[in-house]
């Protein structure tokens, strides 16, 4: 077939700029003849033609890079005229669309691709308002207030939004978060409100509900509610934010502003098509007049679906999140936290910030503790109920020589250490999911330092208080040493979240799950061993002080049983952990055998670098010692225990874990230490059993096939593959349990 004929193009001719004032000169062919005495790979470079000039003159007329790069006709500034006369259904479409934009923001986009965008924003700003008669439309003429009878609405929403934006903005840079990683803070030389008080923004709401509602034969009923409810929605989110530095305040108290948000949701997504889109009233030309050296971007789009259940699910966790306040102890606070932040979707920056406001503004936890009261109480039920080392009458003593006094001297020491780092945990949780394994890796770091720092203190403390080593029938089990303990069991809880995480995150490939699962195993099962270390000793107070019937009582009583219910409960969950994590390392391993499991081609890797890789948060860890790669390959492939053993082993030791989960979700809140949280402490667990069932199912069918096929023969030959759970799909994000099929069932 012939080609079809195509018009001839015509060469692009320069064109050649025209304004009055200037003379362009067309240097091209000049240009061209002085290239050509160039030898190949020679440089000019004027020496005060700098970097940023070079990079400045590549970005010139480049759309993509040069905010100043009009098209043909286009004029430089804005020509929306704010002050136009808008129906009430266009003003509803901009209320809505500034709330899509506003959502977007809180997700991590920054203002000048989202609210500052807005035409009608940018006037309220610019120039900065000293008082609220000055954030205006027109500030030269109330004209416009008479000519546009509807957007009085307008004015007063955005005032609002813009003063919440002020708050939210200070809570998050005043708490721990990453800059562009999680929330963008810079607002562009734009002060947000900062003059105009909250009060006289309140009542701007309060008069423009008023008024609106007095206009009630201009425009529709249903209109009228759905600007109304939009302003509501306003006056609930910044009482929310006020209420944050309120100390002492009521947890129900706190609620209610979330409460209100998510109930005036529902009807805003009922309300949404009543509005008209005014797309005009959003430009990024704005982007030209902020305080930027960031290209222009295309202005953020979220659907206003979208946008809704973003923030119901705020309202959602912002009420739970004020359950915080109802603390009982340390460790039900560490739960909640924990358990919180690991929701999915993970909450957003403003619930995390918040959190942290919540749990150490002015340095007072949650509003009414100070930082020695959480420290001694967790002392108190991890390893030292009625400890002479807590004991607050050491403090009143004041002679020097006095045991009391030079315990209470050391104790100090020993806060001053190890409070950061306590109150480091806690600040860790409330980031995203990637950057609390990250800082975790650094913070064990820290936390095998203090254990070596605070153990010279229990030296000290040992010949102050004159403690006697304690034996037992198998003859000296040493000194208690009962801060360095309590120091090291966190180092270890934190090591064991590290491993987790890395599951949840998928950090691990598919061959290597073998291998940390077996690390997993061995730091769970030190933590176990260290709980009974623990208990030991908690024990042998406890029956010193029954003896002493003189000064024994219930109170004392009560603190024993609830240290020994907190190493009940961190020796079953570590148990359960290490027989868990036990099983899928042997299942891991049999998959490995039969070849379902294949390693990826890796051309620039091998074993040795990998497991140096994924040690290496744990390589400079005192104890427990990092095993060397040589003990971890052994551990890892057991090559010495034939396929039916292992999956014995695994079958045992995965249903070993199914009980201990089911010991675990029948016990009480107190008891767990899930005190306000038990609900999602339970379905963790819960979760966590679903997996050791499946995980058995896995177990079982491949037993069943080695005993038909025999172990002399691979998955595939045996008619077997393995389907993996997709990310966050699984039973529970940190037990990754694999799906054994057979092609002939499911052929058949």
């Amino acid at each position: 077939m012939d080609k079809p004929l195509r018009a001839p193009v015509p060469p692009l001719l320069p064109q050649i700029a025209s304004h009055p004032g200037i003379m362009a000169i067309d240097i091209t062919d000049k240009f061209a003849a002085a290239v050509k005495k160039l030898a190949p790979g020679e440089l000019i470079k004027d020496g005060h033609f700098t970097l940023f000039e070079s990079v400045s003159a590549l970005e010139i007329m480049d759309p993509k890079m040069d905010s100043g790069c009009l098209s043909e006709g286009e004029s430089l500034d804005e020509e929306y005229d704010v002050t136009k006369n808008l129906l009430p259904e266009e003003i509803l479409g901009i209320i809505d669309q500034l709330l899509c934009l506003e959502m977007a923001w809180h997700l991590g986009y920054p203002l000048s691709q989202t609210l500052f965008t807005s035409v009608h924003l940018e006037t309220l700003m610019q120039p900065t308002p000293v008082c609220l008669d000055e954030a205006n439309f027109d500030r030269d003429s109330d004209e416009w207030r008479r000519q546009s009878p509807f957007l009085f609405v307008l004015r007063a929403y955005g005032i609002a939004l813009l003063k919440g934006c002020y708050y939210v903005n200070e809570l998050v840079k005043d708490e721990l978060y990453y800059e562009e990683e999680d929330f963008v803070t810079n607002t562009y030389d734009r002060d947000l409100l900062t003059n105009i008080s909250l009060e006289d923004v309140n009542e701007l709401l309060r008069s423009t509900r008023a008024d609106l509602r007095a206009m009630s034969n201009q425009l529709s009923k249903e209109v009228r509610e759905a600007l109304d409810l939009r302003l509501e929605f306003r006056v609930a989110f910044l009482r929310a934010m006020e209420l944050v530095g309120i100390h002492k305040a009521n947890p129900e108290s706190l609620k209610t502003p979330w409460i209100m948000m998510g109930g005036v949701l529902e009807h805003l997504r009922k309300q949404h098509s009543l509005g008209t889109p005014v797309p005009e009233a959003f430009s990024t030309k704005m982007q030209r007049r902020l305080a930027s050296t960031m290209p222009p971007r295309p202005i953020v789009q979220l659907t206003f679906e979208d946008t809704c259940d973003h923030f119901k699910r705020m309202a959602e966790d912002g009420k739970e999140a004020m359950d915080i306040l109802r603390y009982s102890d340390p460790q039900s606070l560490m739960t909640f936290v924990s358990s919180f932040q690991a929701r999915k979707p993970q909450p957003l920056v403003i619930i995390r910030t918040l959190m942290q406001s919540l749990m150490f503004k002015e340095m007072i936890v949650l509003g009414s503790y100070s930082i020695r009261h959480i420290l001694d109480h967790d002392l108190s039920i991890v390893c030292l109920p009625n400890a002479p080392q807590i004991d607050p009458v050491n403090d009143t003593i004041e002679v020097p020589m006095d045991p009391r006094h030079q315990t209470a001297a050391q104790m100090e020491i020993f806060r001053q250490r190890v409070a950061d780092c306590y109150l480091d945990i806690y600040r860790i949780f409330c980031q995203n999911r990637c950057r609390v394994r990250r800082t975790l890796c650094h913070s064990i770091q820290e936390w095998d330092l203090l254990q070596a720092d605070v153990e010279e203190i229990d030296t000290l403390l040992q010949h102050t208080l004159d403690e006697q080593m304690h034996t037992s029938q198998n003859g000296p089990v040493g000194y208690s040493l009962p801060l360095s303990s309590w120091a090291y069991l966190y180092k270890l809880r934190q090591m064991e979240w590290i491993v987790q995480l890395g599951f949840e995150l998928s950090v691990y490939q598919l061959d290597e799950l073998a291998g940390m699962y077996w690390y997993l195993n061995y730091v769970a099962k030190t933590r176990a061993q260290h709980g009974d270390r623990i208990k030991t000793f908690v024990m042998r107070s406890m029956f010193e002080a029954r003896n002493a019937t003189k000064t024994y009582s219930p109170a004392k009583e009560e603190k024993y049983m609830k240290s020994m219910s907190y190493i009940r409960v961190t020796m079953l969950d570590a148990a359960c952990t290490w027989e868990f994590a036990d099983g899928l390392c042997c299942l891991y391993t049999v998959l490995q055998r039969l070849k379902l499991i294949k390693p990826p081609p890796r051309p620039y890797s091998d074993d040795l670098l990998r497991y140096e890789i994924r040690m290496k948060p744990f390589v400079n860890i005192g104890l427990p010692q990092l095993p060397s790669f040589d003990d971890f390959t052994k551990a890892t492939l057991q090559p010495e225990t034939s396929i039916p053993d292992l999956l014995k082993y695994a079958d045992g030791a995965v249903g070993g874990a199914k009980k201990g989960y089911e010991a675990l979700s029948r016990m009480q809140e107190q008891n767990t230490f899930s005190v306000g949280c038990h609900d999602r402490w339970l379905a963790n667990v819960k979760n966590c059993q679903k997996a050791t069932i499946f995980a058995g199912i896995a177990v079982n069918m491949l037993q069943k096939t080695i005993e038909k096929f025999g172990d002399g023969l691979d998955g595939e030959q045996m008619g077997l593959h393995v389907e993996m759970p997709e990310e966050g799909k699984g039973y529970h994000d940190w037990w990754i349990v694999p799906k054994i099929v057979s092609t002939a069932s499911s052929s058949a």
